[in-house]
């Protein structure tokens, strides 16, 4: 270095270091293509559930009767959508889904329990929360619609759909009764039977509209609980 030199640099006094790189670019190389194609999967995911979406919603269309078995099982049950609420004759009633079960108790002997309301248990836990999750909301609500809707008169189930739905349904309420210490120490769960309790919206006081206020009972026929699930393994 000649003299010019180190009194340039005495003028300009020390280089500022370079700023720290941050996110993404802060990762080495192997790390960044790992970012970016975790980022792929998720973009190309999202793409496909929303594109299933708006088929499973949209009118009737080429794709959707082409492609409707493919449709269904990518929505049923945890994605199914329903408009009710902007039908132009909303639902006039409250259906409150319930459940008993029969205990096998560790001398052998079996009893059996009085009916959870388990929509009354829902609605305890949204009301006066700001943020209530998904499940609270509508987790037991759908499940009883998609089993409604799979199931005849006769609460018979109509194709796989209905095994599906019922399998659905009583690993939900068998979760429930768990958390509810149902069976109590040492006890198994061997038969869940489900019920619902609809009840007419009272009409306002300026409406003359008379409606029944007894409530009506839809009781279906008792499930076999499977030893895996009456032991909590639910995966």
């Amino acid at each position: 270095m000649n003299a010019y030199d180190t009194a340039g640099d005495a003028r300009h006094g020390p280089q500022p270091a370079p700023a720290p790189r941050v996110g993404v670019a802060a990762l080495s190389l192997r790390y960044q293509i790992a970012a970016a194609l975790a980022l792929a999967v998720v973009a190309v995911a999202v793409c496909v559930h929303m594109g299933m979406v708006f088929l499973h919603v949209a009118p009737s269309n080429t794709v959707s009767k082409r492609q409707g078995s493919a449709i269904d099982d990518w929505i049923y049950p945890e994605f199914e959508q329903n408009w009710k609420l902007f039908a132009p004759n909303p639902l006039q009633q409250n259906i409150a889904v319930q459940v008993r079960a029969e205990i096998r108790e560790p001398d052998g002997g079996m009893r059996t329990t009085g009916w959870y309301d388990l929509s009354a248990q829902d609605g305890r836990d949204i009301d006066g929360n700001l943020l209530p999750s998904h499940t609270q909301q509508n987790e037991l609500r759908r499940a009883w619609d998609f089993l409604v809707a799979t199931h005849d008169n006769d609460n018979r189930p109509v194709g796989l759909r209905g095994d599906l739905a019922e399998s659905y349904l009583r690993r939900i309420v068998v979760l429930r009764l768990d958390r509810e210490d149902a069976a109590g120490p040492g006890g198994v769960v061997e038969r869940v039977q489900l019920r619902s309790q609809t009840t007419n919206v009272r009409p306002p006081e300026w409406s003359d509209e008379q409606v029944p206020d007894k409530p009506v009972y839809r009781e279906l026929p008792w499930w076999e609980v499977p030893e895996d699930e009456a032991e909590g393994d639910l995966a």
